[in-house]
């Protein structure tokens, strides 16, 4: 058997019902790694051990007492990103100056996963409120890409992707307002499944007034990120706004093992939300995926970007404005990093006629976008406009409007699929010269992530000799 750590979801669930391991026994192994990489990786705020331990021996010893009708997850690794309320263990949402804060309930994503049997191992990385496209809070280490320790890890679900894509577990929780699982999982290496609008709760809290931001997953494998989804998207009561159901009564993860048919797929590699340049490897691996998806028998159709970049300004006001929700004390403020000081200011001063008109603007926008792209079964763009970034090298104290633009330059693909609420995924199907992992995105008609995850498997299967190996460099570990 292979070392646990590289073991995913679904070969550790599979190896502790026909007894090759134990949950204790990889929990104790990926503590174990944690506590010799963290330092270096970022992938950590707080690692909750003696919890973790006490659910695997729980789930070791229900897997020894031989009983039938155990959660399909039971004793499976994973973390919570450090933006969702866990009760009893430190919640941060990537600040200093909510660095003690213990949530005493927990969000019904943590819940869902608790539910199926998952036992975390703590909390992930995150920029400070998860809105930067980098994860270097006051809180922890900045998170870093296990395939070069001197770039970034991305943002805001850094913490999430650095630990996937390093073996300190098998998949994990991530949170998506602008790409933000996208942007680490293309980083990482990884796959970054981002559902539609209304597929997972956001109660108790319903923090996110404005439609852009949902739970979702990282993995090293379609499968695993198709049934953490599954996990995660258990309907509960109170919901106003729900995605459709899969079809046939069926799984994101059955759908995975179904041969999509042959499909109408669009793509543009036109930047979206920053007029800039992007990178010619990025473009390439753009060009290798659609050569690769034609090999696959789909048609491949090119077609403009469909959100105008005047959707931009509405977007960014909306962005402002939600950084003001964020629970500072107003002694508080000076504290904060200079971009959540810059954005919350901005944010102060757009009027409720101004907010109001935007979110129209930006809803007008998506409508129409979701419409243009309504003939194609999916959407292929890059995922983003350049290689992983140096640690440091987007931030900018002195100038936050100057790291707000470097992040729209790094980003120009991703928000689109927030603002029309669509499914997306990000896929490893590229590597630089040097190595850096290059995703590529594809985009799915409202609630039919089941499409996406049949496709995105069946590219899988086509980039790998063995699940989940997209071609892998060696990771730059210690």
């Amino acid at each position: 058997m292979a070392d646990l750590h590289e073991l995913d979801a679904h070969a550790l669930a599979a190896a502790y019902r026909d007894g090759s391991t134990t949950p204790s026994e990889v929990v104790d192994h990926l503590l174990s790694r944690i506590d010799a990489l963290d330092a270096t990786l970022g992938a950590f705020v707080t690692v909750t051990a003696e919890s973790a331990r006490a659910l695997a021996a729980d789930a070791t010893a229900r897997f020894a007492s031989g009983a039938g009708d155990l959660p399909p997850l039971l004793g499976v690794p994973t973390a919570i990103k450090d933006l969702n309320l866990t009760a009893g263990v430190r919640t941060t949402f990537g600040s200093a100056v909510m660095r003690d804060h213990v949530p005493t309930v927990s969000d019904t994503v943590v819940t869902n996963l608790e539910a199926a049997g998952t036992v975390s191992l703590g909390k992930t990385n995150t920029p400070e409120f998860g809105s930067p496209c980098y994860t270097e809070p006051d809180v922890a280490p900045p998170a870093r890409t296990p395939y070069d320790l001197t770039r970034s890890a991305g943002g805001s679900s850094g913490g999430a992707g650095a630990a996937v894509a390093a073996g300190l577990v098998p998949f994990a929780h991530g949170s998506d307002g602008g790409g933000s699982i996208r942007i680490p999982a293309s980083v990482c290496g990884l796959v970054g499944l981002k559902p539609s609008r209304g597929r997972i709760s956001r109660a108790p809290v319903y923090g996110d007034v404005t439609g852009l931001s949902t739970s979702g997953s990282l993995a090293r494998t379609v499968r695993d990120a198709a049934v953490l989804l599954d996990a995660m998207a258990v309907r509960v009561p109170g919901e106003a706004l729900r995605a459709q159901p899969v079809p046939d009564g069926a799984s994101w993860r059955d759908w995975c093992d179904r041969d999509p048919g042959r499909l109408r797929i669009a793509r543009f590699v036109a930047p979206v939300i920053a007029d800039v340049a992007v990178d010619p490897q990025v473009v390439a691996a753009w060009e290798d995926a659609s050569r690769l998806l034609e090999r696959l028998g789909h048609e491949i159709v090119d077609i403009e970007p469909p959100v105008p970049p005047s959707a931009v300004p509405a977007f960014e006001t909306v962005w402002a404005v939600s950084a003001t929700m964020s629970p500072v004390p107003p002694e508080a403020e000076q504290a904060l990093r200079p971009l959540s000081r810059w954005l919350r200011e901005r944010g102060r001063k757009t009027s409720a006629p101004e907010l109001a008109q935007a979110l129209l603007a930006m809803g007008q926008a998506g409508a129409r976008a979701v419409a243009a792209t309504d003939p194609y079964d999916a959407v292929l763009t890059p995922t983003l406009g350049r290689l992983p970034a140096p640690v440091g090298g987007i931030r900018d104290d002195a100038d936050p409007a100057a790291d707000f633009a470097a992040q729209k330059a790094f980003t120009p693909f991703t928000a689109a699929w927030n603002v029309t609420g669509m499914p997306a995924v990000s896929l490893p199907t590229g590597w630089s010269s040097e190595g850096l992992p290059i995703g590529t995105m594809l985009a799915g008609r409202p609630g039919e992530e089941h499409v996406l995850c049949a496709l995105a498997a069946q590219v899988e299967a086509a980039c790998s000799t063995a699940p989940g190996d997209w071609g892998r460099p060696a990771l730059a570990l210690p």
